[in-house]
């Protein structure tokens, strides 16, 4: 039997449900339309009542945030310790400066850029409180996404009484529960919207999660895009214009993505050394798969 399938537009992309229990289909659809809306209000920066944003006015002050904003923080902090700062969240004012505000594309005016690191932000967890540097933002576009997937995913397999549950935000999967005979079979192409016959892989996942990162779907302006190397405080330039990760879970796999196509080059002995199997897209198209990433197959 094939899984029962949802989609609906969220996290300004496509959500998609799958289910191997046609019957729980309902209840599994609503659990991660609940985790979504939960991650969207406090760790978005494009909804001017969300918890991020209200954390961000208060750069430089302490500000008590709720549970989910500060495991979120805590999991974007980690990304970065993880990547030695190539995937840091300390990147949002050099986004909305590039342009990258409320509708992706959109021109803002220009602002002014603070310097500040991951390491620049105190998280004090037993007070709920965080601090950011003075004049900086956080944007958790690297990390959020992955991490509602991975909760969503686990909540709807609850609520589905251990069937098999697949949840795509995005390029961003996780997988839970009983899987389907062999595993589930997804879709790698640079963009998740693209028909089935456009350029990609059709790839078996059993478990954990799986993670697109390109440069090639959120553009606008002169070549602007959303991943930001920290370093330059501009969108990254390097030899991979998408990567894909598969990992334990959607922010392991997440983060390694995005470390890639900052680090260019470097990423190839990186995931090679933490074993993450991989698939790099060069800007002129070649395909080096790393770690074990399998073979394209008819």
């Amino acid at each position: 039997m094939r899984p029962a399938r949802l989609d609906w537009q969220a996290l300004g992309t496509t959500a998609t449900v799958m289910v191997t229990d046609a019957h729980r289909l309902d209840d599994v659809g609503a659990a991660v339309a609940e985790v979504v809306e939960a991650v969207d209000a406090a760790c978005s920066r494009f909804r001017a009542d969300s918890e991020l944003v209200r954390l961000n006015a208060r750069a430089g002050r302490p500000t008590v945030v709720g549970e989910l904003l500060l495991d979120a923080i805590r999991v974007a902090l980690r990304a970065a310790a993880l990547t030695d700062g190539a995937v840091d969240p300390t990147v949002g004012m050099a986004l909305r400066r590039g342009g990258h505000d409320e509708a992706f594309g959109a021109v803002v005016a220009p602002v002014r850029v603070t310097r500040a690191s991951w390491r620049d932000v105190h998280v004090d967890a037993r007070r709920r409180c965080v601090t950011l540097p003075a004049g900086a933002e956080l944007d958790l576009g690297a990390t959020a996404k992955a991490l509602a997937a991975d909760r969503a995913a686990a909540l709807g397999a609850r609520r589905a009484h251990g069937a098999g549950v697949l949840v795509g935000l995005g390029g961003d999967m996780a997988v839970a529960g009983r899987r389907p005979d062999r595993g589930w079979w997804v879709r790698v192409a640079e963009d998740h919207r693209a028909a089935a016959d456009a350029p990609g892989q059709t790839v078996l996942l059993s478990g954990g999660g799986l993670a697109t990162s390109t440069t090639t779907v959120r553009r606008w302006g002169a070549g602007a895009h959303h991943i930001i190397d920290p370093g330059t405080q501009r969108p990254a330039e390097g030899p991979w214009r998408t990567a894909t990760v598969a990992a334990a879970s959607c922010v392991d796999a997440n983060i390694a993505s995005t470390a890639a196509i900052v680090l260019g080059a470097e990423a190839v002995g990186r995931l090679e050394g933490t074993a993450l199997p991989a698939r790099l897209v060069a800007q002129d198209g070649r395909v080096v798969r790393v770690a074990g990433w399998p073979a394209e197959t008819r």
